[in-house]
């Protein structure tokens, strides 16, 4: 259950948000069916919720990555191509 507090802690540090990213709502979820699982002793049951609640969470924080560095990268493109035109109007 810690690993999974962790994990969802962690999507929402690099930007995840449960209204935008249906993986985080969806560990959310199951996280909290997890924790209602260990309550009624259900340990089994409340592991693998857990489990794959860790696993949706860091998959929206990978898209929440991903979405960044495609936005870096396009930033980046953009100077070279500005820099090219640049380099070119000087030669």
């Amino acid at each position: 259950m810690r690993l999974t507090r962790q994990a969802l802690e962690q999507a929402t540090a690099v930007g995840a948000v449960a209204d935008v990213s249906p993986e985080l709502k969806l560990a959310e979820g199951k996280f909290a069916r997890a924790t209602a699982d260990m309550a009624d002793e259900s340990y089994k049951h409340a592991r693998r919720r857990a489990e794959q609640a860790e696993l949706d969470a860091r998959l929206a924080e990978a898209r929440v990555l991903t979405h960044k560095s495609e936005e870096q990268l396009s930033v980046l493109n953009t100077r070279i191509t500005r820099l090219r035109k640049q380099l070119g109007e000087a030669q």
